[in-house]
């Protein structure tokens, strides 16, 4: 039996702290914690996302090819529900966001089958939201 999920936590570096809280706050939907004026807590779909600002940090170290697509390394994101991998979908075209892949489906008809997109925050942090076809095969080996 898998172990009970537990949030992460995870702080990343950004050059612009007021345009990345209102990324995060306004377009993503994450609630705001404490802050300082160097820090932000925010509540990722129940995960602890601190955003630090940092003068230079280093950004995108390369790309990995991944069912025909160059992803971006590193990455995080979260695993939603379709549902609401739709919804947020629906949310970022609608406000124009430029995708570094567009939203899809990957590895169709596969054991790992799910809808994917890409996109980077304004520090040029890259985030992959997903929503797997069958949400018990998320680990599953194919």
């Amino acid at each position: 039996m898998p172990a009970p999920l537990t949030p992460f936590h995870l702080a990343i570096p950004v050059d612009d702290l007021e345009r990345c809280r209102r990324f995060y706050a306004e377009l993503i939907g994450c609630p705001e914690g404490r802050s300082s004026d160097k820090w932000v807590d925010f509540d990722f779909h129940g995960h602890q996302l601190v955003i630090h600002e940092v003068e230079g940090h280093p950004g995108l170290a390369g790309r990995n090819r991944v069912d025909g697509e160059a992803v971006p390394v590193p990455h995080f994101g979260l695993v939603l529900t379709m549902d609401a991998w739709m919804k947020l979908s629906d949310r970022l075209g609608e406000a124009g966001v430029e995708f570094e892949i567009e939203p899809q489906i990957r590895f169709a008809g596969e054991i790992g089958e799910q809808a994917t997109m890409f996109l980077f925050d304004p520090a040029g942090n890259a985030l992959e939201f997903k929503a797997m076809r069958d949400p018990a095969a998320l680990f599953a080996k194919g």
